[in-house]
């Protein structure tokens, strides 16, 4: 059952791309809860983060091995976090889909600024997640600010 929920439905063996594979499954999954509301979503990847912490922390104890591949729950906290404040303002449509998606892996992937440094400091679970659900905040923004911008000039 832990492997099930770290790996996302099995989406982080994907030998290719684990990150992208689960951060597409992790959009897939959150539609309904965004679509039920953006509150809704954030309260989920909020919940859901904690308790990746302390199962993460779990599995890293037990295998010895810190941030492996495999374990894409934090790619659903940050993906989850970016649709449902990407959807704040207007609600969720295919371009809050998209941007959501693509700035989320953008940042999960450059790990810019304080991302970077969570990731290479924060140790165990905390460290996992932290920095996946700061990329999630980060996309959120950006495609609010994308909206706003594309919304001024069409």
């Amino acid at each position: 059952m832990q492997n099930l929920f770290l790996t996302l439905f099995f989406s982080g063996k994907s030998p290719k791309a684990p990150g992208t594979i689960g951060s597409i499954v992790a959009l897939i999954l959150g539609i309904p809860f965004v679509l039920y509301s953006s509150e809704t979503i954030i309260l989920l990847a909020i919940l859901i983060g904690i308790i990746a912490i302390k199962q993460i922390d779990i599995y890293e104890a037990k295998y010895q091995i810190h941030d492996p591949k495999e374990i894409v729950i934090d790619e659903l906290v940050g993906m989850w976090l970016a649709m449902g404040i990407g959807a704040c303002i207007g609600g969720f449509d295919i371009q809050v889909a998209i941007l959501s998606f693509i700035f989320f892996r953008i940042f999960d992937i450059t790990k810019p600024s304080i991302i970077g440094k969570i990731d290479k400091k924060v140790k165990g679970g905390l460290g996992v997640v932290a920095d996946d659900a700061l990329a999630g905040i980060f996309a959120g923004f950006s495609t609010l600010i994308v909206l706003k911008i594309l919304d001024f000039f069409l």
